[in-house]
């Protein structure tokens, strides 16, 4: 059974999302036939990269929203990612573009690690405060779990894997996703947000019936 995930690595929702389906995932006594994709989306590609800028005052800017606004938005994701076992850092978050990180993301899943980048972008962008859309760092989480530093490095100086995250992106379009994080389950059922692991758990059973029955 395959299930296919769009997410952006700055959305904190879409790590909140991955942690509660992973929750899910653990209740399903299938879950050893479970095939799971990551597939880019971009909240913002024309994102400009601004590690000296706060957050709040860049979220501030960019929603139309007052201080007060922001800091209650921040404090609730912090919050729901302690339900889920996640530390939020929102106070380091740097404003960063994702599009590199999307390109190592199609780099490890053309190894096999596809799931062990998307969890370590994650905890480096929320958690540990660093830069996604900088080289150095992006090698060091690269190698953090087993990447080749020389072929790292190629990818991220090139844009060998730009088809791969444009297609994921027209794919998305396609089937009319509106926002991340936004999960296909077996080509047909589809979750969108970071909804609770009953309700994963719910459409993982359901697909496996019908997979199973076939």
């Amino acid at each position: 059974m395959k299930v296919d995930i769009w997410s952006d690595i700055r959305c904190p929702f879409c790590y909140i999302g991955k942690r509660k389906f992973e929750q899910a995932l653990e209740q399903f006594e299938n879950r050893e036939d479970v095939v799971v994709t990551w597939h880019s989306f971009q909240l913002d590609a024309n994102l400009k990269t601004q590690p000296e800028v706060d957050l709040i005052d860049y979220f501030t800017k960019a929603k139309g929203i007052s201080r007060e606004q922001a800091h209650q938005m921040f404090s609730r994701a912090k919050e729901m990612a302690a339900e889920t076992g996640l530390e939020f850092n929102m106070d380091s978050l740097i404003v960063a573009n994702s599009y590199k990180s999307h390109q190592l993301l199609q780099f490890a899943k053309s190894k096999g690690l596809g799931d062990e980048i998307k969890e370590a972008l994650f905890e480096a962008h929320f958690t540990e405060g660093k830069n996604i859309d900088d080289r150095e760092s992006l090698i060091q989480i690269a190698a953090g779990i087993g990447l080749d530093k020389k072929e790292t490095e190629e990818v991220l100086d090139s844009e060998k894997f730009a088809y791969q995250v444009k297609q994921d992106e027209m794919e998305a379009r396609n089937i009319g996703v509106q926002g991340v994080p936004f999960f296909v389950f077996n080509n047909k059922y589809a979750v969108s947000g970071a909804q609770a692991p009953e309700s994963f758990l719910e459409v993982l059973e359901k697909s496996w019936k019908e997979e199973t029955a076939l």
